[in-house]
């Protein structure tokens, strides 16, 4: 059995050796600097460590690995657009670093290449591997719009806000355990399972996303604590405190939103204390911890033995528990 790391490095590697050298370079080298830009590569590392529990050979994995990586950060390039993000893991973002039009069409052009990297794969259930991509590849971009729509709404339910969140982050990782699954030659029931558990660590994950915007500890969190209050971004605490507040604390959190006078710190803390109040902080912990047996519970049905499973048991404890 390969570790997680032993893993990334591989996946580094591939990257680089496989960057593009080619005119227009105006087209090209956004991608390889996107690519070559860091990141953990935890969705191509799912899909070789779920290979890996059916088999020892990884050789028909790499390339769809490398495929779901490139998908993942052209959806990346384009968010940043739509987000006007500068910085992307501490780099200028390509629109910022080239311009919208550059960064719309390399975009366009990873997509592409995605595609020619799964074409590569030999596997007898390559016509289920592509369905599941293609399936994957159009829930993220559901999950996007919702999230552009939301923002334009003043309420937005907690099952509507989960099944965002499950469509443009949960999805993904559940994608790229099925198709590992799938090359290794799992039966359907444990390429199923996989894609459960993915998708259950999914949501965990960003909920300990919303989490750690409010209730991080600044010095490891790495960027000030309330980018998400001081935005009004309709996370899943902000959704429940709105769901669970009383008149008076609901007109005292909408107006708080509302106030473009009050200082960050101040807007930062007054909120806080509200959601303090309302218990938000423990609810979704429950909530985070819900997810996360659901998916303990589904890897442990998968039929390999245990000791299998011990890096993608390791994998999901990480990205559940990180503090930032």
């Amino acid at each position: 059995m390969y570790t997680l790391s032993e893993l990334q490095e591989l996946l580094k590697k591939e990257i680089y050796s496989s960057r593009i050298g080619r005119e227009p370079f105006t087209l090209y080298d956004p991608i390889n600097y996107t690519l070559e830009s860091g990141g953990k590569r935890i969705r191509p590392a799912l899909v070789l460590l779920a290979c890996n529990l059916f088999t020892d050979d990884l050789s028909q994995a790499i390339n769809p690995a490398i495929g779901l990586e490139i998908f993942h950060n052209f959806t990346l390039l384009h968010d940043d657009i739509m987000d006007k993000a500068d910085i992307r893991r501490g780099n200028p973002t390509v629109h910022k670093k080239w311009d919208e039009n550059t960064a719309i069409l390399s975009g366009d052009a990873m997509l592409i290449k995605a595609y020619d990297y799964f074409f590569d794969c030999q596997s007898p259930n390559f016509r289920e591997i592509l369905k599941v991509f293609n399936q994957t590849a159009l829930e993220v971009c559901e999950g996007q719009q919702y999230d552009m729509e939301f923002e334009n709404r003043e309420l937005v339910q907690e099952e509507e806000y989960l099944r965002m969140i499950e469509l443009k982050t949960s999805v993904l990782l559940a994608g790229a355990l099925k198709i590992g699954a799938l090359i290794g030659g799992a039966s359907g029931k444990n390429a199923n399972l996989l894609y459960e558990f993915g998708r259950n660590i999914g949501l965990a994950f960003q909920l300990q996303d919303d989490y750690l915007d409010v209730y991080g500890d600044v010095n490891v969190f790495g960027k000030e604590i309330g980018g998400d209050i001081v935005a009004n971004k309709k996370t899943f605490l902000l959704i429940k405190a709105k769901q669970l507040a009383k008149e008076i604390k609901a007109e005292t959190l909408n107006n708080l939103l509302l106030d473009s006078s009050i200082s960050r710190n101040e807007k930062v803390k007054l909120v806080t204390e509200i959601y303090n109040k309302l218990n938000i902080k423990e609810i979704v912990q429950k909530r985070i911890l819900e997810f996360t047996q659901n998916a303990l519970n589904l890897i442990d049905q998968v039929d390999v033995d245990n000791s299998k499973k011990t890096e993608l048991k390791n994998l999901a404890g990480k990205l559940i528990n990180r503090t930032n």
